[in-house]
């Protein structure tokens, strides 16, 4: 999801709720304590330069269960944002702590921003000769002679 993405959600919202990827919602009471640009210059594992920009919100619980942020106010907060740190319309990545602080991508789906677990990869297959992942086979209805000549089994 992008800034003007989740701005248009925001402004036809009464409320914000998050959703964790195993189903629970971010507690109600949160605080979204940084909106934010991180640029990240880096060279894989092949040896090519990259360079990755995302807008970076970070959520938070405190014991202040009285919180609540409404969606007007988080407007308020991306757009002072992306005037004075010069935020374009960027792909957002959420901080959010769990055991450690997780990196989630944003999505939306029924009337909530659902955290997506974010994955590493290896961005240089081509030159690490690592393998693609492989097409799993459903073979639990195999029989014997299922794999008969001409039956185009194999």
């Amino acid at each position: 999801m992008t800034i003007e993405e989740i701005k248009n959600h925001l402004n036809k919202s009464e409320t914000i709720a998050f959703k964790l990827p195993d189903g629970s919602l971010v507690p109600n009471h949160f605080h979204v304590t940084e909106v934010g640009k991180i640029t990240k210059e880096f060279i894989d594992c092949g040896g090519t330069l990259r360079n990755e920009v995302v807008a970076n919100f970070q959520l938070w619980e405190a014991d202040d269960y009285d919180h609540r942020l409404h969606p007007e106010k988080l407007v308020d907060i991306i757009e002072l944002s992306q005037k004075l740190l010069h935020i374009g319309d960027l792909e957002i990545e959420v901080e959010y702590q769990g055991d450690t602080i997780g990196k989630y991508s944003l999505d939306y789906a029924e009337g909530n921003f659902v955290l997506v677990a974010k994955q590493t990869d290896c961005l240089a297959r081509d030159k690490c000769a690592v393998p693609e992942p492989s097409t799993a086979f459903d073979l639990s209805g195999m029989t014997a002679n299922s794999c008969s000549p001409g039956s185009g089994c194999c």
